[in-house]
């Protein structure tokens, strides 16, 4: 089997997020979806709040497991027999820090990969950071979510933010 893994902190899960996930789960026979914990950035919404708008998502994908990880990518990689690392660039910006983190990851594990998906044009200008500041200043960011994580938020955050 060819398995993957798409690490990120997914603060919250984007349209652009699920371009990706769809567009791998063609590619390989399972994509692990693994949600870090990165308390370093600050996110808006806790692990477990993000894991389950991710498990929402993904819940008709027979091929994603969603997981959380608080442990280096290559440990997690080599611990679930995956050597292909999938990751988003949108912007030449993401270019740079991704290409340092794969030879990171690399020299790591010599056997991780990674492989790296341009979003559709239409998610191209979609990130978290945008998504969140949007949501923080009480805007609408439906149009920028998949449904269930749109939902997920109105249901269960909005009166907190």
């Amino acid at each position: 089997m060819k398995n993957a893994i798409y690490p990120g902190t997914f603060d919250p899960l984007t349209n652009g997020h699920v371009d990706i996930i769809k567009r791998s789960v063609t590619m390989f026979d399972k994509v692990l979806l693994a949600i870090a914990k990165s308390e370093s950035k600050n996110p808006l919404f806790s692990l477990e709040q993000r894991l389950e708008m991710a498990q929402a998502v993904t819940k008709d994908m027979a091929n994603v497991e969603c997981i959380v990880f608080d442990e280096l990518l290559a440990s997690l990689a080599r611990n679930r027999n995956i050597n292909i690392i999938i990751r988003g660039l949108r912007v030449v910006s993401d270019f740079e820090y991704e290409l340092q983190m794969g030879y990171a990851n690399n020299s790591l594990n010599p056997n991780l990969d990674t492989i790296y998906f341009m979003p559709t044009l239409q998610n191209a200008f979609i990130s978290s950071s945008i998504v969140r500041s949007i949501i923080t200043h009480n805007g609408n960011a439906n149009h920028l979510l998949p449904i269930e994580v749109a939902s997920y938020i109105e249901k269960h955050l909005k009166d907190k933010l």
